[in-house]
């Protein structure tokens, strides 16, 4: 499983001419599975899914850019999608 980790902490870096740079360490793609390869235990139409979603993700992340991804979803995206799917689980 491909998956890319996160951390919000913004470190302050000072170099030798005491000039500070912020180091934000922001990943958009936190704990998503971003592999084209299908799990043992996935279905099929869980599979289809996840390459639809990932396909729209990136596509989203690449049409607004970084910052704007980061200020719609700054806990990464797979939060969102957890609570997307909670609300559509509560529809039904």
């Amino acid at each position: 499983m491909l998956t890319k980790n996160i951390n919000l902490k913004v470190k302050l870096v000072t170099n030798k001419n005491n000039m500070t740079k912020i180091i934000d360490n922001y990943s958009a793609f936190n704990e998503l599975n971003l592999s084209n390869a299908r799990s043992e235990n996935e279905s099929y139409e869980d599979y289809r899914t996840r390459l639809k979603q990932n396909e729209q993700t990136i596509k989203l992340y690449n049409t607004i850019g970084r910052d704007n991804f980061k200020q719609m979803f700054p806990n990464g995206i797979k939060e969102a999608l957890k609570a997307s799917q909670e609300k559509v689980g509560e529809a039904k």
